[in-house]
């Protein structure tokens, strides 16, 4: 049975989420969230009985911060990390993410997303493309799933997926399918594959990790497969003009909040969205998109 944990993020309720399953051999944890949500976590975990420590296995979708910012203090007490081999080296020696982060998010870096530190190579595990991992007789399965990072993965458990962020967001009962676009890594070819993958395996639900249990997903994935297309296309002629990012995002952001007011979106869910995904984040990795198509 999966727990759905709530990480509170910024104080906001049904923006980031982590995942518990109990097995055989204690709990299994499906991404961390950042580290400034980790008291939070662990008040859940105690909520659940369990403790920090009995979490000895920990599978994240991805290394962004909002999904394994606080995979190194599950590690710090015993826990092996589940991930891609593309992210590996960078919960290992995490300089380069750390560097890029502070780069985007300045003196919001601690009230976002709290401290970061080097896990051991021996709490790593790669894991390859539809690699199985047997935890207390319940297997996990990897479905490597670029798109929106070259390091993503979609963890499957029988009829079930996690599904970080390749499967978009959806938050609230009637929230539309958003797709997050932070740079440096969309690629719009290979994330529509990869929904192509997921739409295959004919889950019975997924996770998203914003948020929570989505059932009878495809529609969901179509959906975020259109607005993937359209947000790129409608990106694509201010790139070609070189228009400043900074002058794109309100209109951006105008755009998107148009289609949330179609659908008569509560403000509180609104803003959900924006701490969720962003507006200068998917205009900034659009952008990078487009020039390396241009390239």
């Amino acid at each position: 049975m999966v727990k759905t944990i709530d990480l509170n993020f910024q104080e906001q309720p049904g923006a980031i989420a982590a995942f518990l399953v109990p097995t055989d051999e204690g709990p299994v944890l499906i991404e961390t969230g950042p580290h400034s949500t980790l008291p939070t976590l662990v008040h859940q975990l105690n909520e659940h009985g369990y403790s920090l420590a009995d979490v000895k296995h920990v599978f994240i979708t991805h290394i962004h911060l909002d999904h394994a910012g606080a995979a190194w203090a599950f590690a710090e007490q015993g826990a092996k990390i589940y991930l891609h081999p593309l992210g590996l080296p960078h919960l290992q020696n995490p300089e380069k993410l750390l560097t890029s982060a502070k780069r985007i998010y300045a003196d919001k870096m601690d009230s976002l997303w709290g401290d970061l530190r080097p896990i051991l190579a021996s709490r790593l595990q790669a894991v390859d493309d539809n690699q199985r991992v047997m935890i207390g007789g319940v297997p996990f399965r990897a479905r490597h799933t670029p798109g929106h990072a070259i390091h993503h993965i979609a963890w499957e458990m029988k009829d079930v997926a996690f599904t970080g962020d390749v499967a978009g967001i959806r938050i609230g009962e009637n929230g539309p399918a958003m797709p997050p676009c932070p740079p440096p890594d969309i690629n719009i070819e290979e994330w529509s594959k990869s929904l192509a993958v997921l739409r295959n395996r004919r889950y019975r639900a997924i996770y998203l990790t914003h948020f929570g249990e989505l059932v009878k997903p495809k529609a969901h994935l179509i959906e975020l497969e259109g607005r993937l297309h359209n947000w790129a296309n409608w990106i694509k002629p201010y790139w070609e003009k070189s228009a400043p990012m900074d002058e794109v995002v309100p209109l951006f952001k105008a755009y998107v909040r148009s289609s949330m007011d179609a659908m008569q979106l509560s403000d509180e869910d609104i803003g959900r969205y924006e701490l969720a995904n962003p507006s200068d984040m998917s205009v900034a990795g659009l952008y990078r998109y487009w020039s390396k198509r241009g390239q």
